[in-house]
């Protein structure tokens, strides 16, 4: 009998070319033998993204950059950035998305640097399954990872910057018929469309960049000094509180020497998931709709939307199971894990974050063989406060199957957090909102909020189930005794 040919072997298999390319990048330059597959043109961007300049330490203590060419990406920097909510004040704050990323120089360069190092990249693969290996031909344990290519057909639209490969670069196991990659350990970076993936909150969101902004210091024109981190501009309308986000963009390259005129804006809302067949067919073509309707709301100018950006943003409130991996030599990260922000609401910051002590991590675990699920789980040390910041992400959604009777109770609540927040400083301010914070200041926060909007809590329960509200309050406890005595308030400390 003729035995079929032996998968192709790999250290790493890692499906989603998008920001978790860094983790290929990081591991081959390590001298592990990697595989990335994607559905797309794996490191391709199309936008920027917004980041503190501390955060970006990690991109150079990996050595995958250096700070010359970290500082290269940052395309510009604001000064100081604010939230402000409808009827109440405006809450200034420094070091917090200050940085305009160019995400397509980052991924190409995260590319680059990952095809340097060996790594096989599979352009246009998609996930077709895997399964575990056990001691099937005497060469130790492993996982099967099956991938299949993308027909033409059902590929997506170029973006600007970016072109496509028909098939796998040369080298590469590929062509017409499926493949089967045995790995190691099998990384998942698929985001929101991973099997694994699981999200009790969902953020539709629709905006992009627009050009024509009239420039000032109102509250209807743009000063490209300034990001508006969480604005709204009405309280709760057709059963949803809008938010509004904008972040100066750079000028056209024949306006470089003038002030810019473009912001980046965002329009969004929060709803359960299972709301959302409430919203009615196509939600984001009718949230477009009223991004245009209300935008005079919220900025003035000939204004001229260069460049959309729409899409469904998963949030996790860790009040109830995170997204786990189902087997040994399985890992999550992105939102495949469920790590983001639960403020900000930013997945790049914390994965750029994260990913430098994780990547240590999956050293050592492939170093010692401990890809067990167990050990490969204990790598996300996420800071304590994300237990119970992910549950205040609620109050910026109005309560299901109730009418709402209070069309401003929401911007009331949030002006009374973020009022609290502002009395504690700037710098625990801007760590609260970098997800990194400990019990007493925590506390110290509940209580000023609740003292400048006494029904405050009452009103954050409504939004939350009885087992929401004990799960909340036990982590809650949780998060005094892992950081009761580790650092004064208001310090910043690394977590995972």
């Amino acid at each position: 009998a003729v035995r079929a040919p032996a998968p192709p072997r790999f250290d790493v298999v890692l499906a989603g070319g998008g920001l978790s390319l860094i983790y290929a990048a990081a591991l081959g330059r390590a001298g592990h033998r990697v595989a990335v597959f994607d559905r797309r043109r794996i490191g391709c961007g199309h936008r920027e993204w917004n980041i503190s300049r501390d955060e970006l330490l990690p991109l150079v203590e990996s050595g995958l950059f250096t700070a010359a060419e970290v500082e290269r990406l940052v395309r510009m920097q604001y000064e100081r950035g604010f939230c402000r909510f409808a009827g109440g004040g405006s809450y200034p704050v420094r070091d917090v998305l200050d940085c305009v990323i160019d995400a397509e120089a980052l991924l190409a360069a995260l590319r680059e640097r990952a095809a340097a190092a060996g790594v096989v990249l599979l352009d246009h693969h998609e996930l077709v399954g895997y399964s575990p290996v056990r001691n099937g031909d005497g060469d130790g344990d492993g996982i099967d990872v099956y991938v299949r290519p993308v027909a033409p057909a059902a590929r997506r639209a170029r973006p600007p910057g970016g072109d496509y490969e028909a098939d796998a670069p040369d080298g590469a196991p590929g062509g017409a018929m499926g493949l089967t990659l045995r790995a190691r350990l099998f990384i998942d970076g698929l985001g929101a469309a991973s099997p694994h993936a699981r999200f009790d909150l969902c953020c539709p969101t629709v905006g992009g960049v627009l050009d024509g902004l009239q420039l000032g210091s109102g509250p209807l024109e743009m000063d490209p000094s300034v990001g508006e981190i969480l604005v709204t501009t009405e309280g709760v309308e057709a059963g949803r509180q809008h938010i509004w986000e904008g972040f100066p963009a750079p000028p056209a390259p024949q306006d470089a020497d003038r002030p810019s005129r473009r912001m980046t804006v965002y329009l969004f809302y929060y709803a359960r998931p299972r709301c959302l067949d409430r919203v009615g067919p196509y939600p984001l073509l009718s949230l477009y709709e009223r991004f245009f309707e209300t935008l005079p709301r919220y900025k003035r100018g000939p204004l001229r939307l260069l460049r959309p950006t729409y899409g469904y943003i998963p949030a996790y409130t860790r009040l109830g199971p995170m997204p786990a991996a189902p087997s040994d030599r399985v890992f999550l990260v992105g939102d495949a894990a469920g790590r983001h922000s639960p403020l900000t609401f930013c997945g790049f910051g914390s994965m750029i974050r994260s990913f430098w002590p994780v990547t240590q991590g999956l050293l050592r675990c492939l170093r010692d063989d401990r890809l067990d699920r167990a050990t490969l789980s204990a790598l996300w040390r996420e800071p304590p406060a994300l237990q119970v910041l992910g549950g205040l992400t609620l109050m910026m959604s109005p309560p299901e199957d109730e009418p709402v009777d209070d069309p401003d109770g929401i911007n009331q609540l949030l002006d009374a957090a973020f009022a609290a927040l502002h009395t504690l400083g700037q710098t625990t301010y801007a760590a609260f909102l970098k997800d990194d914070v400990d019990a007493a200041t925590f506390m110290r926060f509940m209580l000023d909020a609740a003292a400048r909007h006494p029904a405050v809590y009452r009103k954050v329960f409504v939004h939350l189930s009885p087992t929401e509200v004990a799960t909340w309050l036990w982590r809650l406890g949780r998060l005094g005794l892992a950081t009761r005595g580790s650092r004064a308030p208001g310090v910043a400390r690394r977590w995972i």
